[in-house]
């Protein structure tokens, strides 16, 4: 029996220790995914957490891969990106300090951009339809350029501006609505709306073929 690839995305999000949450976001981002075309060949999607934990996890799997065996690690950039490598960038980020293992290239590193909300910004209308009565889109950043020029503490404040005053959701709540709301998202809407996402994205398909 010729022995199947074995290929893993390993993703920030769902919380450390809540499992619920963790099967909530490897739904979302499979939704995202199918959405995007890959039915058929998606990823085994790893939600590890934090992003310490992700990059954790990922470094221990291209330590183990074997031929033909494939690992991503996709988490939030934190910041603004100037280097043209992503690992250039969480090396030289306060906080990270992350080396690139061997085993791995640019390719299997890829941004959220600052934050995975900021996808959000790309699709209004899944935004509406979800938050309902009381949201107020002008309360979001404009989407006047790329997402990824948001920054994280910016983006959370102007989210909470709009929500507040809906009626069925409430205030936006990380755990309680960041995961709904990816799963709705249409993904080209994200990709013309940000490099690194259709970085992420086209990488991903050429990785999986």
């Amino acid at each position: 029996m010729v022995k199947r690839p074995v290929r893993k995305l390993f993703v920030e999000g769902g919380g450390n220790n809540n499992s619920a949450l963790k099967t909530e976001c490897r739904r979302a981002v499979a939704k995202l995914l199918q959405t995007a075309g890959f039915e058929g060949r998606l990823p085994r999607i790893v939600p590890c957490g934090g992003r310490r934990h992700a990059y954790d996890q990922f470094c221990t799997a291209v330590r183990n891969l074997e031929e033909h065996d494939l690992a991503v690690l996709l988490v939030d950039s934190e910041a603004a990106v100037a280097e043209s490598s992503p690992w250039s960038h969480v090396k030289q980020r306060e906080g990270d300090g992350w080396d690139k293992p061997d085993e791995a290239s640019n390719d299997h590193l890829h941004f959220m951009v600052q934050c995975m909300e900021a996808w959000f910004l790309a699709d209004r209308e899944a935004m509406r339809e979800f938050f309902g009565n009381g949201y107020r889109e002008k309360a979001l950043p404009p989407v006047t350029g790329q997402i990824e020029n948001v920054s994280k503490a910016d983006l959370y404040s102007k989210l909470k501006a709009a929500t507040k005053d809906t009626k069925a959701k409430g205030a936006y709540g990380k755990g309680e609505h960041s995961f709904k709301l990816l799963a709705r998202l249409d993904p080209d809407l994200v990709r013309k709306a940000s490099p690194w996402a259709e970085r992420f994205f086209s990488t991903l398909d050429a990785l999986l073929e």
